[in-house]
C-alpha cells in the first residue's frame, strides 16, 4: 500500500538541520561557552605542546646546521689505574696532519686554578667553573663568538688576560666588559678581555675562564716535558674541524692519532649527535602533557554531555511540539547529536587558535621558526568532532525515544 505523499515525513537539508540544532545553542550562550571551554582548554594543552616542540626541534637542528655537524672532540679519559689521563703535548700537531682535517683547536684545564669575582669569596664557592688554556683559535672552530669585548691574541695570550665563557660570566655576575676588570683567578688578578656567546657544541668552553697558553704557563704553572724540554700544555680537548664527507674516517683514527701509545685513554665524541639524540628526546617528555590535554579534553566531554542530557529534559515540550508537527525520531537525534557536535567543534577551534597563538608567541621570544604540525591542529578538531559525537549519543538516543504525548504531558 503506497502511503499518501502529505504524510510521508519531510526531510530537512543539512543546512536546514545545522539552523535547526544551533538555535538551542543560541538560546543558551552562556551555558554554551562554558560547556566548550573544558574541549578549548584539552585542545590548547595538545596544539600548544605538539606546536613548541615541533619548532623548538626546528630551531635546535636549525642551529645545527648552522655550527656544522663536521665538529669532533677528543678528550682525556681515564688510565687503567683509573687515574685521569694525560694527552701528548704533540697530539694537536699530529691530529692537524690528518688529510681530511680542516682545524684543530684545543684547551688544557690548569689544575688548581680557580676564578673568583675577588679573594674575598671562600675558595670552596668555585661555581663549577675551571680554568682553561686556549688556543687562538678555538672560537672559530668550537663555534663560539665574542659577546663582550675581544678574543685573546698573540699579545694578551702572554699577559694575565681572561676571556669568559658565557656561563663562567652569568656565575661570576659579569654582563659587559668595562676597563680595568678583573677577576681572582689562580691566586692573583687577571683582566677580563673579552665574554663569548654561548658555545652550544662545546659546552666545557661555556663555564670556563680561558686564557692563553703562555700565560698559563708564565703565570700559572701550566707546563709539559716534550723531547726533554718545558713546554706549553698539555691539551685536555681537542676541537677537531674535519671535512664533512669524511667525519667518520677521521673520528675511527683521532683516538690512535691523538695518542698513539694509549688510545683508549682518549674519549673521541660528535658533539652535534648529542643534540640530535636531545633533539628527538623532547618529544618523549611531552607526553606527560599530552596526557594533561587529554584528560581536560575527557572532563569537556564529560561535561558536554551533562548539559546535552539537562538540555533534552529541559524541552520536552519542544520536542514533543516538533514529534507532533512530524518530526521523526530520526530527525530529533540528529538534531542533538548535531548541537552536541557543534558545540565541541566550537570549543575544538577556540582551542587550536589559542594554540597556535601560544606557539607562535613563545617561539618568537626563543627566535624559533614557528611549527604547528599537521597532525596538532587536524588533531584537535577531529578529536572534537569525536568527542561530540560520543558524548552526544545518549542524550540524543534518550530525546528520540520521547514519544510526542509523554513529551507534551511531562513538559
Amino acid at each position: 500500500m503506497r502511503i499518501p505523499a502529505h504524510l510521508v515525513p519531510a526531510r530537512l537539508r543539512a543546512g536546514d538541520q545545522a539552523r535547526v540544532a544551533s538555535s538551542g545553542l543560541r538560546a543558551r550562550p552562556l551555558r554554551a561557552v562554558l560547556s566548550a571551554l573544558g574541549i578549548a582548554i584539552g585542545t590548547t594543552a595538545i596544539v600548544a605542546v605538539l606546536g613548541l616542540s615541533a619548532s623548538s626541534q626546528a630551531g635546535l637542528l636549525a642551529e645545527i646546521d648552522r655550527l656544522g655537524t663536521n665538529l669532533l672532540t677528543a678528550k682525556t679519559g681515564q688510565s687503567f689505574t683509573q687515574e685521569e689521563a694525560v694527552m701528548p703535548v704533540t697530539a694537536p700537531d699530529r691530529v692537524s696532519r690528518l688529510g681530511s682535517v680542516e682545524e684543530v683547536a684545543h684547551t688544557g684545564t690548569v689544575r688548581d686554578a680557580n676564578v673568583y669575582r675577588s679573594p674575598l669569596i671562600p675558595p670552596v664557592n668555585t661555581n663549577g667553573l675551571k680554568v682553561q688554556a686556549a688556543s687562538l683559535n678555538l672560537p672559530r672552530v668550537a663555534g663560539a663568538g665574542v659577546a663582550h669585548g675581544r678574543w685573546l691574541n698573540e699579545a694578551t695570550a702572554t699577559q694575565p688576560a681572561v676571556v669568559l665563557g658565557a656561563a663562567a660570566a652569568q656565575r661570576l655576575g659579569i654582563g659587559r666588559v668595562h676597563p680595568g676588570q678583573r677577576v681572582w683567578l689562580g691566586g692573583q688578578w687577571f683582566y677580563v678581555a673579552g665574554i663569548l656567546t654561548p658555545a652550544t657544541l662545546a659546552p666545557d668552553v661555556d663555564t670556563s675562564a680561558l686564557v692563553g697558553y703562555p700565560a698559563a704557563r708564565r703565570h700559572l704553572g701550566h707546563t709539559s716535558m716534550a723531547r726533554g724540554e718545558l713546554a706549553d700544555g698539555p691539551p685536555t680537548t681537542l676541537y677537531v674541524r674535519a671535512e664533512t664527507e669524511a667525519v667518520g674516517e677521521v673520528q675511527s683514527v683521532l683516538a690512535r692519532t691523538a695518542n698513539p701509545e694509549a688510545p683508549n685513554e682518549v674519549n673521541v665524541s660528535q658533539p652535534s649527535d648529542a643534540l640530535t639524540a636531545r633533539a628527538a628526546a623532547q618529544g618523549a617528555f611531552n607526553s606527560l602533557f599530552l596526557g594533561l590535554g587529554v584528560v581536560a579534553l575527557i572532563v569537556g566531554a564529560v561535561g558536554v554531555a551533562n548539559i546535552m542530557i539537562i538540555s533534552v529534559l529541559e524541552r520536552r515540550s519542544e520536542i514533543g511540539l516538533r514529534r507532533a508537527l512530524g518530526a521523526t525520531r530520526g530527525q530529533i537525534r540528529t538534531q542533538f547529536l548535531a548541537e552536541a557536535i557543534m558545540l565541541s567543534v566550537l570549543g575544538g577551534v577556540v582551542g587550536v587558535a589559542a594554540g597556535a597563538v601560544a606557539t607562535a608567541v613563545y617561539a618568537g621570544v626563543k627566535d624559533w621558526t614557528v611549527v604547528i604540525p599537521t597532525e596538532a591542529w587536524a588533531g584537535g578538531i577531529g578529536s572534537a568532532i569525536v568527542i561530540g559525537a560520543v558524548a552526544g549519543l545518549m542524550p540524543a538516543l534518550r530525546a528520540a525515544r520521547l514519544s510526542p504525548t509523554e513529551a507534551l504531558r511531562t513538559a
